[in-house]
């Protein structure tokens, strides 16, 4: 049977994971984390990567189109968050954004009308109760104590550092990829393929953690 280090480094490999993953947070040229105001609050917001945007949005794009047309050929996202040495792929977070929210059949409201809304944003939103949004409010300005979450606070000890001016900078570069994945897609395991999207989140937890540790910073789905 092969290998979990091996799986892990076929399927990055499979998907070019990095030559197609791009620059997840925007920064200056020292690595200092760019940051935006926003509501009437004037909280501070992380500002994603243009390059990391527009890969949500293209790939957001095809499931939109997949619902317009009620071809149902998707289930939704997969994405990575990841450092990269080479073609090695180290994970630090593994997510998914469904094609469907609540209601049966309808669209998600973390995909629709990405171009304009930046709140939900296939799960890397601004609002609280997403990825940019809970950890901006561990290191930004403007946020109360209570939206602080223990599992963004151990996301900003990974990925940042404090400068000696009370700003952050990346440790080292941190990067993203995103695929619309298709029910007949072949998962990270070739024999348990075709791989739906929800199992294919819990494969690649489960295989990233054993290979990886405490590296990756999901909690639900690890390899305990």
């Amino acid at each position: 049977m092969t290998d979990t280090k091996t799986l892990w480094d076929d399927w990055c490999l499979t998907h070019a994971i990095a030559e197609h993953g791009v620059p997840l947070f925007s920064t200056d040229d020292h690595g200092i984390l760019a940051t935006k105001e926003i509501g009437r609050s004037a909280k501070t917001i992380l500002l994603r990567h243009p390059e990391m945007e527009n890969l949500i949005i293209r790939e957001t794009n095809l499931i939109v189109e997949d619902w317009e047309t009620k071809k149902h050929e998707y289930d939704g996202l997969i994405y990575i968050m990841f450092r990269k040495n080479g073609p090695k792929i180290t994970p630090l977070y593994i997510g998914k954004a469904e094609s469907f929210g609540k209601g049966e059949k309808n669209l998600s409201v973390n995909i629709k009308n990405l171009a304009s809304d930046k709140s939900k944003f296939a799960r890397w939103g601004d609002n609280y109760a997403y990825h940019i949004g809970d950890l901006s409010a561990v290191i930004c300005n403007g946020h109360s104590a209570e939206k602080i979450n223990p599992k963004y606070k151990r996301w900003a000890t990974s990925l940042f550092e404090q400068t000696g001016d009370q700003r952050y900078r990346l440790k080292d570069q941190v990067y993203f990829w995103m695929k619309a994945w298709k029910p007949s897609d072949v998962g990270i395991w070739k024999e348990m393929s075709p791989t739906r999207l929800t199992f294919l989140e819990y494969l690649l937890i489960g295989v990233a953690s054993s290979v990886f540790g405490d590296t990756v910073l999901n909690f639900e789905g690890r390899n305990r």
